[in-house]
């Protein structure tokens, strides 16, 4: 199994944009760990990084044929971005929405995820180990098509 996990903007200023919101870790720290957790479950990781709306469209098409999964934290575009929810629609393979922290209990203007709807899941709040709660749900089904195949 391949996964995508796709960063949006100002995720590269992990560890030092408020760090009482996000963290104190940077984003290769959480790529790297997340990586260690991917390999000892069978998975391979491939993670993509941007700040232009245009660059993340494009890596989501580029994910048709090449991944079973995206973990995808789309940050701001997450409350405005109709054409990021329109490629999560296209390319037809199962993505979850994670976000650090907990939009819900931000500004009202982040509350909302236009991208949500469009996806298989959606955590938010649950720190740096949404990311893993992601992971383990795309292992889950992993594992549940190799039962469903060997029976």
């Amino acid at each position: 199994m391949k996964i995508l996990v796709l960063s949006g903007p100002n995720l590269n200023l992990l560890g030092t944009r408020e760090p009482l919101v996000y963290g104190a870790g940077s984003l290769k720290q959480l790529i790297d760990a997340l990586q260690v957790y991917a390999l000892k479950n069978g998975v391979t990781l491939d993670h993509f990084q941007s700040n232009s709306e245009g660059e993340l469209i494009d890596r989501l098409h580029l994910t048709i044929g090449n991944y079973e999964g995206v973990i995808l934290n789309p940050g701001a575009y997450t409350h405005y971005s109709i054409a990021l929810r329109d490629a999560v629609t296209a390319i037809s393979i199962p993505v979850v929405e994670v976000h650090i922290s907990n939009i819900h209990k931000r500004e009202p203007f982040r509350a909302v995820s236009v991208i949500a709807p469009a996806c298989a899941g959606h955590i938010s709040g649950l720190g740096r180990e949404g990311y893993r709660l992601a992971l383990d749900y795309f292992i889950g089904s992993m594992l549940v098509l190799e039962a469903e195949h060997d029976n």
